[in-house]
């Protein structure tokens, strides 16, 4: 069996190896770099106090579930295995509290709290130092100080800016098309006066062919009068 298996032919061999060489290629693509460590920021003044007050808050709420508080929910037990329950309320309390500051914590770093607020900081700082190079001897009334009126007034002023946006653009139509009305008026009142004109010159043309006629007529009159006399008294 050994001298089969040495003379096996060497070219299958160099096939069995070529393949590797030719499936490499084939390798699927690599996977994505990890993402960068995080790594942890000094906090400053803000963040500080942030983390003191999740402290703060935390611990008060655990304190809630005080001894005196845990044994009145189970007074039985209480009486009977002190001891007991208060291994059961101590365990609680720090599993409680271990993952509320786990859940803090995840929070914090996923949500660049303490950078972020360190930047604040830094901007409140820079808005300090400019509004002193600035030579501003007042500072301004935080939001959260200003009555209610203006704080109102601040809402409102952009919807009431484009209201008066938009009154102002209807009242510039309707200017100008009482600038149109008008100027049609003007141009009624110059036709009508031309009108009285021509019928004010008719009304003397006719007055004078009146006054002519008049002579006329008498004279007519006393043409008929006399062949009425004369043929009265042949």
């Amino acid at each position: 069996m050994a001298a089969v298996t040495s003379g096996e032919d060497p070219t299958g061999a160099a096939g069995a190896a070529s393949q590797p060489e030719q499936q490499q290629p084939q390798q699927a693509p690599a996977s994505p770099p990890l993402p960068a460590r995080h790594t942890p920021v000094t906090p400053g003044l803000r963040a500080s106090r942030f983390q003191e007050v999740l402290d703060s808050s935390l611990s008060h709420t655990l304190g809630k579930i005080s001894w005196d508080n845990f044994a009145s929910c189970y007074p039985t037990i209480a009486a009977q295995s002190p001891a007991v329950l208060r291994a059961v309320q101590k365990q609680m309390v720090d599993r409680l509290g271990a993952l509320c500051k786990k859940e803090f914590d995840s929070v914090l770093q996923g949500r660049n709290v303490v950078a972020k607020l360190n930047e604040l900081e830094s901007l409140v700082s820079e808005a300090e130092r400019r509004r002193d190079d600035a030579g501003i001897a007042e500072a301004p009334i935080p939001p959260h100080m200003l009555p209610a009126d203006q704080i109102l007034a601040a809402h409102l002023a952009p919807h009431l800016a484009q209201q008066q946006s938009q009154l102002n653009a209807k009242l510039q139509t309707v200017q100008a098309h009482n600038a149109k009305l008008f100027s049609d008026i003007q141009k009624q009142r110059a036709e009508m006066q031309s009108l009285m004109g021509l019928l004010q010159k008719v009304f003397e043309d006719i007055d004078g062919a009146n006054s002519q006629m008049d002579d006329i007529v008498d004279d007519l009159a006393k043409e008929t009068r006399t062949v009425e006399t004369e043929m009265a008294n042949p």
